[in-house]
């Protein structure tokens, strides 16, 4: 497969300092292409709002007019085992909007990202109307088969972090309208695995509003992730360890966003969540190692096809102003930066309407696992969860810094690194 050398550049024509020189944005401004001399002349920032609306625009704005299910293409997997047009499309909403919400509380201003983020911030929030409405034809499915847990749980993210964006301004019939469908899904049993975090995060989200909820899946989900902690800031997937991203994926990132409802709460201890944090820590510790001098890492385990959403943690903690000490916000913005570059700039990773592909770094339909489909793919908006922090913010305001693996593979002096008893 070869390499494309272009992207194509949103067209934010206003956007201060997006583009060097300017016949490179005026040409993306007209729907044209830019070279990879362009692209490297665009601020980090830019580079990654301009990636972040070209992969989440196709879902929100067809979801936004109640078209998503008209358009959106239904790539399966092989042996592909789910009743695909009854759970893809709450996959593609829940997952690409909890990526999209720390960028979309920011607050509104007169840039060119400014105007954009209020756009989709409103295609957003009628998507989410239409999509528990049932007289909307994208009205989604909560009430059958049981992968709609999955990403109702990604739905709830995103409404815990944004909840002055996302789900205030909702009309009351709208907020009622997805406490009920939230509800409905007790009905599932999860699967004796990441699956405990899910009901746990959508019975947080409910305590967090102040509506009725079952501490029994909270205190479950909790005290299963904590004996399956493994050491060294990874957990066991279920009773036995699995080599994969699920770590990024989904147990890092929702068990301390589900201890932080519980704690805020006074229905559980700050204990456990300042415990999960440390570990999320040590895990993105060892995970920025990962990342190779090229912006590369290592293409192992299980739903490999969800890209960028492994470096959740990483990004999240970037977020949260809570990376590990001896990580510099600018060398996760600048390993973020190639990572994007080698997965989103190649050939096939997004179709030629702009939907993504099932792949990793293209068109790869053979890695998809037996439950992904095209609405599983846009969790890969969790990798962009520092776009939440402000432009004067260090992390993307300090000069280009080396990550870990560029360092070493230059001869540069590194940090020792030990393995962690907590």
């Amino acid at each position: 497969m070869e390499r494309r050398n272009f992207i194509k550049i949103a067209p934010l024509a206003g956007l201060a300092g997006a583009m060097a020189p300017g016949k490179a944005l005026a040409a993306a401004a007209n729907g044209g292409t830019v070279n990879n001399a362009a692209t490297a002349a665009v601020p980090d920032r830019s580079y990654h709002v301009n990636l972040l609306q070209r992969i989440s625009r196709p879902v929100v704005e067809n979801m936004s007019n109640g078209t998503l299910k008209q358009n959106m293409p239904l790539e399966k997997g092989p042996g592909y085992g789910l009743a695909v047009e009854k759970v893809t499309y709450l996959e593609a909403f829940g997952r690409c909007i909890s990526g999209l919400a720390p960028w979309l509380a920011l607050p509104d201003d007169a840039t060119a990202e400014g105007k954009l983020r209020k756009q989709m911030r409103e295609q957003v929030l009628q998507g989410i109307v239409n999509g528990v409405n049932p007289a909307s034809p994208d009205y989604l499915n909560f009430r059958t088969e049981a992968q709609p847990l999955v990403d109702a749980a990604y739905l709830c993210q995103t409404f815990m972090r944004a909840p002055e964006a996302l789900w205030a301004p909702l009309d009351n019939a709208t907020k009622a309208n997805v406490v009920k469908e939230l509800k409905e899904l007790r009905r599932i049993r999860p699967a004796y695995n990441n699956w405990l975090l899910f009901a746990g995060m959508v019975e947080a989200f409910l305590l967090s509003i102040g509506e009725e909820w079952e501490p029994l899946r909270t205190m479950v989900a909790t005290k299963k992730i904590q004996e399956w902690y493994a050491g060294d800031g990874f957990y066991s997937d279920g009773p036995q360890f699995s080599l994969d991203y699920y770590n990024g994926y989904v147990i890092h990132p929702m068990f301390t966003d589900m201890l932080k409802v519980l704690a805020d709460k006074k229905q559980g201890p700050k204990a456990d969540y300042d415990q999960a944090v440390k570990r999320m820590q040590r895990f993105s510790e060892l995970q920025e190692r990962m990342i190779a001098p090229d912006g590369t890492y290592p293409a192992l385990g299980r739903s490999m096809t969800y890209r960028t959403a492994a470096f959740q943690p990483l990004v999240q903690l970037a977020l949260m102003h809570q990376l590990p000490e001896g990580i510099a916000p600018a060398q996760v913005r600048c390993a973020m930066t190639a990572i994007m570059k080698n997965i989103f700039e190649m050939e096939g990773t997004f179709d030629k309407q702009g939907w993504l592909q099932l792949g990793i770094c293209g068109h790869q339909p053979e890695v998809a696992d037996v439950y992904t489909s095209t609405g599983s793919l846009y969790i890969c908006t969790n990798g962009f969860l520092a776009l939440g922090l402000p432009a004067t913010d260090p992390f993307w305001a300090d000069p280009a810094a080396e990550w870990t693996a560029q360092k070493v593979w230059s001869g540069k002096a590194i940090k020792k690194d030990y393995h962690v008893s907590y």
